[in-house]
This record gives C-alpha cells, sequence and structure tokens, in this order.
C-alpha cells in the first residue's frame, strides 16, 4: 500500500513538473516588456499603502496578437473593457478594496468610459473674450458626480497597462508574485478577453507581410495559464475568471468545466447577445443567474455582479479563517 502511495505522488509530482516546464517554456518564446520591475515596484507599493483594505486584480480589454516581428499587422478582438471598467468603479465603491486595474491601452477606463472625446469636447465652451473655458449647466451634475467617485478612490486605484498577449501574460505573472503575500484577501476578477492562439515569434515574419499574394497563417493554441496561475502564482487567492459563448447551449457545461480543470472558485459565464443583461456565475455545487433590463431601467449588470462577488469572497475569506483557526 506504502508502496502504491508512494508511486501516485510521484506520478503527481512528475505532473506538477511537467506543467512548470510547459509555462516556463512558453514564457521563454515570448517577448518580455521591458518595464517589468516598474511595475512590480508600484504594485508593491500600492499594496503596501493599502494593506488594511481587500486587494483586488481586474483585467479588461483584449490583447492583441502580432503578425510580424516588426508590428504593422495583428490579430484582435471586439472587447472594448466596458466589463472590467465598470466593475472596477463598483468595486471602489464598495470602499473595501483597493485595485490594480491591469488593462489594454486605448481601451475603457473607470470614470472616463462615461464620455467619449466628441461628447465631452461637446461640453465644453471657449470664451475668447477671457480665454476661458466654461462647461455647460446640463453637463455639470454629471461632470461632477463623476470627478466626485474619481477624486474620492484615486488613493485605492493603480492603472497598468498592456497591449499584446505577451505583454498581458508576463504582467499578470509579475503581479502574482506580489499579491501572493495578500493570501486570500486578495480577489482576481479575470475579465480581459484574452486571445486563445498566438503565432510563435520564430514563425513570424521580422518585416511587414507584403500583399502580392494570399495569405495564410499558423496558429498555436496559447497554453492555459489559468491553472498555474491558481495553482502555483496565487494559490490562495479568490480567482474569477469569465466565459464567453455564441452558443447558450453549451455556456454552462463549459463553465463547469473549467472550474473543474483550473480549480478557482468562479466563472462568470455569458452569451455574446445577452451579456449585457444577463450573466450567471457558476460555482462547483450551483449556478446563479443574474438579470436586467439596462435599458429599461438605466442600470449596469455590473453593479449587481460586483455586490454579489463581494459577498462570495468574503464568504471565502472567513472560511479560511475557520479552517486556519482549526489546525
Amino acid at each position: 500500500m506504502a508502496s502504491g502511495t508512494s508511486h501516485l505522488m510521484t506520478q503527481r509530482q512528475s505532473s506538477v513538473f511537467d506543467e512548470l516546464v510547459q509555462i516556463d517554456e512558453f514564457f521563454a518564446q515570448l517577448q518580455k516588456p521591458s518595464n517589468l520591475d516598474s511595475i512590480r515596484t508600484k504594485a508593491g507599493e500600492f499594496c503596501k499603502r493599502n494593506e488594511h483594505l481587500k486587494i483586488a486584480l481586474i483585467t479588461s480589454g483584449g490583447t492583441t496578437v502580432p503578425m510580424e516581428l516588426n508590428t504593422v499587422r495583428f490579430v484582435d478582438n471586439f472587447s472594448a473593457g466596458t466589463r472590467g471598467s465598470a466593475s472596477t468603479e463598483y468595486l471602489l465603491q464598495t470602499g473595501q478594496y483597493a485595485v490594480i486595474f491591469l488593462y489594454r491601452s486605448k481601451s475603457l477606463e473607470p470614470y472616463s468610459r462615461h464620455f467619449s472625446p466628441d461628447e465631452l469636447l461637446n461640453q465644453l465652451q471657449w470664451e475668447p473674450e477671457t480665454d476661458d473655458i466654461t462647461v455647460s449647466s446640463s453637463f455639470k451634475p454629471k461632470l461632477r458626480e463623476i470627478l466626485k467617485h474619481k477624486k474620492e478612490t484615486e488613493d485605492r486605484l493603480l492603472k497598468i497597462t498592456f497591449t499584446t498577449l505577451s505583454e498581458y501574460l508576463f504582467t499578470l505573472r509579475e503581479l502574482t508574485l506580489v499579491l501572493n503575500e495578500f493570501g486570500s484577501n486578495t480577489m482576481l476578477y479575470l475579465a480581459a478577453a484574452v486571445s486563445d492562439f498566438y503565432i510563435p515569434p520564430e514563425n513570424m515574419a521580422i518585416h511587414k507581410i507584403q500583399s502580392s499574394e494570399p495569405l495564410r497563417l499558423h496558429f498555436e493554441l496559447v497554453p492555459k495559464v489559468l491553472r498555474p496561475l491558481v495553482k502555483f502564482w496565487v494559490p490562495d487567492a479568490f480567482v474569477i475568471s469569465f466565459k464567453l459563448e455564441t452558443d447558450e447551449n453549451i455556456l454552462l457545461s463549459k463553465a463547469r468545466k473549467a472550474l473543474t480543470k483550473y480549480g478557482h472558485k468562479l466563472v462568470i459565464a455569458n452569451e455574446l447577445n445577452t451579456r449585457k443583461d444577463k450573466v450567471t456565475l457558476v460555482t462547483e455545487t450551483d449556478s446563479e443567474v443574474i438579470k436586467v433590463d439596462s435599458q429599461l431601467n438605466n442600470v449596469e449588470i455590473e453593479k449587481f455582479i460586483v455586490e454579489n462577488v463581494v459577498q462570495r469572497h468574503q464568504d471565502f475569506i472567513t472560511q479560511v479563517e475557520a479552517e486556519t483557526s482549526t489546525h
């Protein structure tokens, strides 16, 4: 019996080692961002200033996949960062969290997401006689409210940008090295739309691909970093992932499969055409539907998602503390 148990443990250790090797090999072929040391320093200082609070890492927006080493063309997705930026605002407004907002450059950001550049410019008037700028009276209440919330939460928000898939993955791993110190008080809210496919650098053209003939590209699968993230990088954190499908019939089964495969705590599942009005929160044991009529009630579903996950995170912390006290 002891021999069989020992053999099983050896198999598991070998499997863990193989996973780590695969991930390390994947990262080794990617272009490493030059500012990782700066990111880690900023994140560490930010978390230290806010150590009396829970810490959330919210990822947002889509990742680009370059087609050339000297990139002119790239593959992208439609994500504008709506869910991540809105959720960041609502989480900050609870007063319980400091938030690291890891977002795609030029995607939506907390607070500024409420105004398009044209809308903002149209509400400002320049007075030539005084060389002064004024804001239209009808616009002031909305602007005042947004600026008030921004001012109240600015010490609890750290914004970090990425553009490419490799920048996102390297930065995510770097931030988890900082967040691991905070254990169950850490929540990862992984709302970014991360590419499932990439072109290995050794298979890329060095310069701009010429348009003199039809183009065929071969993409490789991106290894799923959610498993090592949950298992090795931040094993004590409350980790939430998102699942988007265009076929509602497979949505819940895919969400449950993800939970089984990666071992995190919650999947927020949404179907493409109803994602602003309906999500399903899926755990290993149950599921809960959140629905709103955003057009009728002028509310954002992210408000209710955040209320729900904040309570789930607190329940998780309480459970961890109870288990710790009994050992």
